[in-house]
């Protein structure tokens, strides 16, 4: 009785199992395509972002960037919407970066060496001995040589102030030693923007869709790196109608980037 009700809708549901997929048009095949080339792209994108962040550390001082990952990106259409690509960018530590930091709470760093040397070269008085320490302080991180030269001139000149600026002016310090992480977001999502005027142009995106790219920080953080409590995703929306007066050149680049949508969730 009920195993022979069950047989029709059993037998339904293998032929449907067996029924085979319809077939890929040739439209479709060439969608996917650009798609897939945008991905790739987009992960470059991510990439050249690392490679940014790993030049402004190596001019600061002899910090390594950890990158334990790869970018990874996909690509979907949604009918009526536009194009979608979800980007995770790979997770960061600067394990000397934040070796120096703890060192200096515990007075143990660079910058409390410096001061401990800088008294001794003041006491004896050895022309030599301050020709060596202003030689050091030149290989030093400009960070530490910014606020050595800002309390030389709270306090005065001092025989270990090192060669004067043009100007007085005090060394730029770079804002990534100030917030790392949002100096990587910057890196990140500036390369993504440029990607999606520079390399979206293949993909049909009619006037009133978007193209929109989700990045965010993967979850999984390599051990030695400090744990992201402000991970977001950042979403990219560029409409269809912006893109389309771009690449005619109707506006320019510094305006098409303005249009471009930034939310953060």
């Amino acid at each position: 009785g009920g195993w022979a009700a069950m047989a029709p809708t059993i037998t339904g549901a293998v032929a449907l199992a067996q029924a085979p997929a319809p077939a890929i048009t040739a439209e479709q095949k060439q969608s996917r395509y650009q798609i897939g080339q945008m991905e790739r792209v987009l992960e470059g994108a991510v990439e050249h972002g690392v490679t940014n962040i790993r030049d402004r550390l190596q001019a600061l001082g002899p910090t390594e960037l950890l990158i334990t990952d790869n970018a990874r990106a996909r690509g979907f259409r949604l009918d009526g919407y536009g194009v979608f690509f979800d980007v995770v960018a790979p997770s960061f530590g600067t394990t000397v970066l934040w070796s120096m930091r703890t060192l200096d709470q515990n007075n143990l760093g660079l910058e409390s060496a410096l001061k401990v040397l800088q008294a001794h070269v003041r006491d004896a008085g050895d022309v030599n001995l301050e020709q060596a320490l202003r030689r050091v302080e030149l290989q030093m991180n400009p960070m530490l040589l910014t606020r050595k030269s800002e309390g030389s001139a709270a306090a005065g000149p001092s025989a270990s102030a090192g060669p004067a600026r043009a100007g007085g002016a005090a060394p730029a310090v770079d804002a990534i030693l100030t917030d790392p992480n949002e100096a990587y977001r910057s890196e990140v999502t500036t390369a993504l923007m440029a990607a999606m005027l520079d390399y979206s142009s293949s993909i049909d995106i009619q006037p009133g869709e978007w193209l929109t790219v989700a990045v965010r920080r993967n979850d999984e953080r390599p051990r030695l790196a400090p744990a992201d409590s402000d991970a977001r995703t950042f979403v990219l929306r560029l409409r269809g109608s912006d893109r389309a007066a771009f690449l005619a050149r109707q506006i320019s680049r510094d305006e098409a980037m303005t249009r471009i949508e930034v939310r953060v969730f």
